[in-house]
Protein backbone atom coordinates (compact mmCIF):
# COMPACT_ATOMS: atom_id res chain seq x y z
CA UNK A 1 0.00 0.00 0.00
CA UNK A 2 1.55 3.71 -1.31
CA UNK A 3 0.41 6.99 0.02
CA UNK A 4 1.35 10.51 -1.71
CA UNK A 5 2.05 13.59 -0.22
CA UNK A 6 3.26 17.19 -0.41
CA UNK A 7 6.37 18.71 0.27
CA UNK A 8 9.05 21.90 -1.11
CA UNK A 9 12.44 21.13 -2.06
CA UNK A 10 15.63 22.59 -3.15
CA UNK A 11 17.57 20.73 -5.57
CA UNK A 12 20.80 21.82 -6.38
CA UNK A 13 20.00 23.14 -9.74
CA UNK A 14 16.27 23.69 -9.56
CA UNK A 15 14.01 25.20 -7.56
CA UNK A 16 10.67 23.84 -7.75
CA UNK A 17 7.75 21.46 -6.31
CA UNK A 18 8.47 17.99 -6.07
CA UNK A 19 6.28 14.81 -4.59
CA UNK A 20 7.53 12.63 -1.67
CA UNK A 21 6.76 8.98 -1.95
CA UNK A 22 5.72 6.89 0.66
CA UNK A 23 5.57 3.31 1.06
CA UNK A 24 3.91 1.43 3.82
CA UNK A 25 6.07 -1.40 4.70
CA UNK A 26 4.59 -4.63 6.69
CA UNK A 27 6.46 -3.69 9.25
CA UNK A 28 4.80 -0.06 9.73
CA UNK A 29 7.60 2.08 8.67
CA UNK A 30 7.04 4.25 6.04
CA UNK A 31 9.21 4.34 3.36
CA UNK A 32 10.46 8.25 1.98
CA UNK A 33 11.12 8.36 -1.47
CA UNK A 34 11.56 12.10 -3.07
CA UNK A 35 10.54 11.75 -6.51
CA UNK A 36 12.63 13.06 -9.30
CA UNK A 37 10.94 16.10 -10.99
CA UNK A 38 11.76 17.40 -14.89
CA UNK A 39 14.68 19.60 -13.80
CA UNK A 40 16.78 16.52 -13.28
CA UNK A 41 15.26 13.98 -15.42
CA UNK A 42 16.05 15.92 -18.23
CA UNK A 43 19.58 16.69 -17.80
CA UNK A 44 19.95 13.19 -17.37
CA UNK A 45 18.10 12.32 -20.48
CA UNK A 46 20.76 14.53 -22.03
CA UNK A 47 23.66 13.44 -20.68
CA UNK A 48 22.51 9.73 -21.51
CA UNK A 49 21.75 11.28 -25.31
CA UNK A 50 24.98 12.69 -25.68
CA UNK A 51 26.51 9.36 -24.42
CA UNK A 52 24.91 7.97 -27.06
CA UNK A 53 25.57 10.43 -30.33
CA UNK A 54 29.23 9.91 -28.63
CA UNK A 55 28.79 6.23 -30.08
CA UNK A 56 27.28 6.88 -33.43
CA UNK A 57 29.99 9.80 -33.72
CA UNK A 58 32.64 7.01 -32.89
CA UNK A 59 31.02 4.71 -35.23
CA UNK A 60 30.83 6.98 -38.53
CA UNK A 61 34.50 7.69 -37.78
CA UNK A 62 35.23 4.17 -38.21
CA UNK A 63 33.01 3.17 -40.61
CA UNK A 64 34.71 6.22 -43.24
CA UNK A 65 38.35 4.66 -42.32
CA UNK A 66 37.24 1.29 -42.65
CA UNK A 67 35.62 2.37 -46.26
CA UNK A 68 38.75 4.20 -47.19
CA UNK A 69 41.08 1.13 -46.50
CA UNK A 70 38.28 -1.44 -48.12
CA UNK A 71 38.49 1.16 -50.97
CA UNK A 72 42.15 1.34 -51.65
CA UNK A 73 42.55 -2.80 -51.45
CA UNK A 74 40.49 -3.12 -54.76
CA UNK A 75 39.04 -6.25 -54.57
CA UNK A 76 35.73 -6.13 -55.84
CA UNK A 77 33.46 -8.99 -54.86
CA UNK A 78 35.08 -9.79 -51.57
CA UNK A 79 35.15 -5.86 -50.74
CA UNK A 80 31.03 -6.19 -51.55
CA UNK A 81 30.51 -9.27 -49.55
CA UNK A 82 32.22 -7.89 -46.75
CA UNK A 83 30.51 -4.83 -46.68
CA UNK A 84 27.09 -6.42 -46.70
CA UNK A 85 28.27 -8.28 -43.70
CA UNK A 86 29.83 -5.18 -41.96
CA UNK A 87 26.16 -3.44 -42.22
CA UNK A 88 24.53 -6.20 -41.10
CA UNK A 89 26.77 -6.06 -38.37
CA UNK A 90 26.80 -2.24 -37.62
CA UNK A 91 22.76 -2.03 -38.27
CA UNK A 92 22.25 -4.74 -35.15
CA UNK A 93 24.68 -2.94 -32.83
CA UNK A 94 22.78 0.54 -34.09
CA UNK A 95 19.61 -1.11 -33.00
CA UNK A 96 20.81 -2.51 -29.94
CA UNK A 97 22.14 0.69 -28.94
CA UNK A 98 18.78 2.63 -29.70
CA UNK A 99 16.54 0.13 -28.10
CA UNK A 100 18.75 -1.35 -25.67
CA UNK A 101 20.62 0.96 -23.87
CA UNK A 102 18.16 2.75 -21.51
CA UNK A 103 16.34 -0.47 -20.82
CA UNK A 104 20.05 -2.60 -20.50
CA UNK A 105 21.21 -0.41 -17.63
CA UNK A 106 18.23 0.12 -15.91
CA UNK A 107 17.39 -3.73 -15.40
CA UNK A 108 20.84 -4.46 -14.98
CA UNK A 109 22.67 -1.09 -13.42
CA UNK A 110 20.13 -0.94 -10.08
CA UNK A 111 17.92 1.50 -12.08
CA UNK A 112 20.31 3.75 -13.45
CA UNK A 113 21.32 4.84 -16.02
CA UNK A 114 25.20 6.49 -16.47
CA UNK A 115 22.90 10.40 -16.65
CA UNK A 116 20.81 9.01 -13.83
CA UNK A 117 23.91 8.10 -11.55
CA UNK A 118 25.41 11.14 -12.47
CA UNK A 119 22.27 12.96 -11.23
CA UNK A 120 21.91 10.64 -8.39
CA UNK A 121 18.19 9.17 -9.47
CA UNK A 122 17.14 6.30 -10.35
CA UNK A 123 14.07 4.25 -12.02
CA UNK A 124 12.30 1.66 -8.55
CA UNK A 125 8.94 0.29 -8.83
CA UNK A 126 6.05 2.63 -7.16
CA UNK A 127 6.59 -0.38 -4.50
CA UNK A 128 10.32 0.31 -3.94
CA UNK A 129 11.74 -2.22 -4.77
CA UNK A 130 14.02 -2.58 -8.08
CA UNK A 131 12.49 -3.10 -11.63
CA UNK A 132 12.99 -6.62 -13.62
CA UNK A 133 14.24 -6.56 -17.23
CA UNK A 134 10.58 -6.80 -18.20
CA UNK A 135 9.59 -3.36 -16.99
CA UNK A 136 12.68 -1.72 -17.73
CA UNK A 137 11.85 -2.90 -21.71
CA UNK A 138 8.19 -1.85 -20.92
CA UNK A 139 8.88 1.97 -19.66
CA UNK A 140 11.44 2.42 -22.82
CA UNK A 141 9.26 0.85 -25.43
CA UNK A 142 6.65 3.89 -24.86
CA UNK A 143 9.31 6.29 -24.82
CA UNK A 144 8.88 6.54 -28.49
CA UNK A 145 5.44 7.94 -27.61
CA UNK A 146 6.25 10.04 -24.79
CA UNK A 147 8.87 11.46 -27.59
CA UNK A 148 6.07 12.76 -29.81
CA UNK A 149 5.53 15.18 -31.46
CA UNK A 150 8.92 16.04 -30.61
CA UNK A 151 11.19 16.69 -27.88
CA UNK A 152 9.34 14.72 -25.30
CA UNK A 153 6.35 16.52 -25.62
CA UNK A 154 3.68 14.02 -24.05
CA UNK A 155 6.04 13.17 -21.68
CA UNK A 156 6.63 15.90 -20.55
CA UNK A 157 3.17 16.75 -20.64
CA UNK A 158 2.09 13.77 -18.69
CA UNK A 159 4.45 14.38 -15.85
CA UNK A 160 3.52 18.02 -15.06
CA UNK A 161 -0.30 16.23 -14.70
CA UNK A 162 0.73 13.94 -12.25
CA UNK A 163 1.76 13.50 -8.76
CA UNK A 164 4.58 11.38 -9.42
CA UNK A 165 6.05 12.60 -12.50
CA UNK A 166 5.40 9.62 -14.45
CA UNK A 167 5.51 9.56 -18.18
CA UNK A 168 3.26 7.04 -20.17
CA UNK A 169 6.30 4.44 -19.76
CA UNK A 170 6.06 5.23 -16.06
CA UNK A 171 2.25 4.82 -15.79
CA UNK A 172 2.51 1.53 -18.33
CA UNK A 173 5.22 0.18 -16.21
CA UNK A 174 4.41 1.09 -12.77
CA UNK A 175 7.86 2.90 -11.97
CA UNK A 176 9.01 6.14 -10.86
CA UNK A 177 11.92 8.26 -10.77
CA UNK A 178 13.14 8.78 -7.59
CA UNK A 179 16.56 11.05 -5.37
CA UNK A 180 18.94 8.99 -4.25
CA UNK A 181 19.56 9.16 -0.48
CA UNK A 182 23.78 10.10 -0.89
CA UNK A 183 23.73 12.01 2.88
CA UNK A 184 23.38 8.70 5.03
CA UNK A 185 25.94 5.88 5.30
CA UNK A 186 25.40 2.23 5.07
CA UNK A 187 24.01 0.45 8.33
CA UNK A 188 26.77 -1.59 7.36
CA UNK A 189 30.49 -1.36 6.02
CA UNK A 190 33.44 -3.43 4.76
CA UNK A 191 37.04 -3.59 5.10
CA UNK A 192 39.26 -5.81 3.31
CA UNK A 193 38.80 -8.73 5.74
CA UNK A 194 35.93 -7.70 8.33
CA UNK A 195 32.34 -6.81 7.61
CA UNK A 196 31.19 -4.29 11.36
CA UNK A 197 28.23 -3.10 12.56
CA UNK A 198 29.01 0.57 13.74
CA UNK A 199 28.11 1.13 17.62
CA UNK A 200 25.50 3.27 18.63
CA UNK A 201 22.42 2.99 15.80
CA UNK A 202 18.56 3.06 16.56
CA UNK A 203 17.05 0.45 18.98
CA UNK A 204 16.91 -0.84 22.53
CA UNK A 205 19.37 -2.35 23.93
CA UNK A 206 21.64 -2.62 20.89
CA UNK A 207 24.61 -0.65 20.21
CA UNK A 208 27.46 -3.92 20.41
CA UNK A 209 29.80 -3.92 17.10
CA UNK A 210 29.59 -6.97 15.97
CA UNK A 211 32.80 -8.02 13.42
CA UNK A 212 32.06 -11.41 10.85
CA UNK A 213 34.69 -12.78 9.45
CA UNK A 214 34.08 -11.89 5.99
CA UNK A 215 32.66 -15.10 4.13
CA UNK A 216 31.81 -16.79 7.56
CA UNK A 217 28.80 -19.04 7.26
CA UNK A 218 25.66 -17.70 9.35
CA UNK A 219 26.05 -19.08 12.48
CA UNK A 220 22.86 -20.90 14.45
CA UNK A 221 21.32 -18.14 16.91
CA UNK A 222 18.05 -19.47 18.13
CA UNK A 223 17.04 -23.19 19.14
CA UNK A 224 15.64 -25.32 16.68
CA UNK A 225 11.83 -25.84 18.39
CA UNK A 226 11.63 -22.00 18.43
CA UNK A 227 12.71 -21.34 14.85
CA UNK A 228 9.58 -24.25 13.98
CA UNK A 229 6.91 -21.69 14.96
CA UNK A 230 7.58 -19.42 12.51
CA UNK A 231 5.97 -19.69 9.14
CA UNK A 232 6.52 -19.86 5.46
CA UNK A 233 5.34 -15.88 5.16
CA UNK A 234 7.92 -15.29 8.00
CA UNK A 235 10.27 -16.51 5.48
CA UNK A 236 8.77 -14.01 2.94
CA UNK A 237 9.19 -10.90 5.09
CA UNK A 238 12.80 -11.85 6.30
CA UNK A 239 13.84 -12.33 2.43
CA UNK A 240 12.13 -9.21 1.36
CA UNK A 241 14.01 -7.10 3.82
CA UNK A 242 17.06 -8.82 2.83
CA UNK A 243 16.57 -8.24 -0.77
CA UNK A 244 15.89 -4.10 -0.45
CA UNK A 245 18.10 -3.55 3.03
CA UNK A 246 20.62 -1.91 1.13
CA UNK A 247 18.47 0.77 -0.68
CA UNK A 248 17.38 1.97 2.53
CA UNK A 249 18.76 5.08 4.30
CA UNK A 250 20.66 3.68 7.58
CA UNK A 251 17.96 5.12 10.32
CA UNK A 252 15.18 3.22 8.74
CA UNK A 253 17.02 0.08 7.84
CA UNK A 254 17.97 0.13 11.51
CA UNK A 255 14.54 0.56 12.73
CA UNK A 256 13.35 -1.92 10.68
CA UNK A 257 15.67 -4.85 11.52
CA UNK A 258 15.03 -4.30 15.11
CA UNK A 259 11.27 -4.13 14.96
CA UNK A 260 10.65 -7.46 12.53
CA UNK A 261 13.86 -9.17 15.23
CA UNK A 262 11.21 -8.00 18.39
CA UNK A 263 7.98 -9.69 16.30
CA UNK A 264 9.65 -12.61 14.94
CA UNK A 265 11.37 -13.22 18.93
CA UNK A 266 7.74 -12.89 20.45
CA UNK A 267 6.62 -15.15 18.12
CA UNK A 268 9.23 -18.32 18.58
CA UNK A 269 9.02 -17.04 22.45
CA UNK A 270 12.26 -16.12 22.99
CA UNK A 271 14.47 -12.97 24.51
CA UNK A 272 15.39 -10.41 21.60
CA UNK A 273 19.84 -11.28 21.61
CA UNK A 274 21.98 -8.39 22.19
CA UNK A 275 24.04 -6.62 19.05
CA UNK A 276 22.98 -6.21 15.46
CA UNK A 277 19.77 -7.34 14.62
CA UNK A 278 20.71 -7.95 10.93
CA UNK A 279 22.88 -10.78 12.26
CA UNK A 280 19.64 -12.27 14.14
CA UNK A 281 17.36 -11.87 11.07
CA UNK A 282 19.99 -13.83 8.69
CA UNK A 283 20.37 -16.34 11.46
CA UNK A 284 16.66 -16.68 11.53
CA UNK A 285 16.46 -17.36 7.66
CA UNK A 286 19.32 -19.10 7.36
CA UNK A 287 17.73 -21.92 9.91
CA UNK A 288 14.95 -22.07 8.47
CA UNK A 289 16.16 -22.41 5.11
CA UNK A 290 18.10 -24.95 6.68
CA UNK A 291 15.19 -26.95 7.86
CA UNK A 292 13.37 -27.56 4.55
CA UNK A 293 11.50 -24.59 4.92
CA UNK A 294 10.34 -22.78 0.92
CA UNK A 295 8.67 -19.46 0.36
Amino acid sequence: MSTVKRREFMDETYTGRAETHTIDTPEQVGLEFSVAGVGSRFVASLLDLLIVFAFFFAEILAMVAIGAAAATTGNGGASRTAGIWFAAVVGFIDFVVVWGYFALFEAYWHGQTPGKRAMKIRVIKDSGRQITLFEALARNLVRVVDYLPGCYLIGLITMLCNKRSQRLGDLVAGTIVVHERTDEASLLYQTSTTLVAPVGFAGEGIGRETVLPWGQAVTAMFPADAVAKLSGQDLVILETFFARMLDLPMQTRATIAYQMVKQMTAKMGVAVPEGNPERALESMAYQMRGSGRRV
